[in-house]
């Protein structure tokens, strides 16, 4: 829990550079874990993870743009790097 408030009170002292960088960031590796979905086929299952990833992406992204609080922002970007990366690792090794 530490490494959670560390990081948070970083990315709350800095928030605009924080924001920015966040965006910039986890659209890129929603890009790639969309590619790495979309690389397995267009079945019902890579849909549902394509749509996953694309939602929490876009969700991050609203919630800078909605100026919600500093907290909220920081939780909807680490979701969506978190299924980011479980959805690229799933598509690139398990499946």
């Amino acid at each position: 829990m530490t490494l959670y408030n560390t990081t948070f009170e970083n990315f709350n002292k800095s928030y605009i550079g924080s924001a920015t960088m966040a965006v910039i960031g986890q659209s890129c590796l929603g890009a790639t874990a969309a590619m790495f979905v979309l690389s397995n086929g267009t079945s019902v299952t890579q849909m549902i993870q394509l749509a996953i990833i694309v939602f929490t992406n876009m969700f991050a992204n609203t919630s800078i743009l909605a100026q919600m609080s500093h907290k909220t922002v920081f939780n909807l970007i680490l979701t969506s790097v978190f299924f980011s990366i479980l959805f690229i690792v799933l598509n690139n090794t398990l499946i």
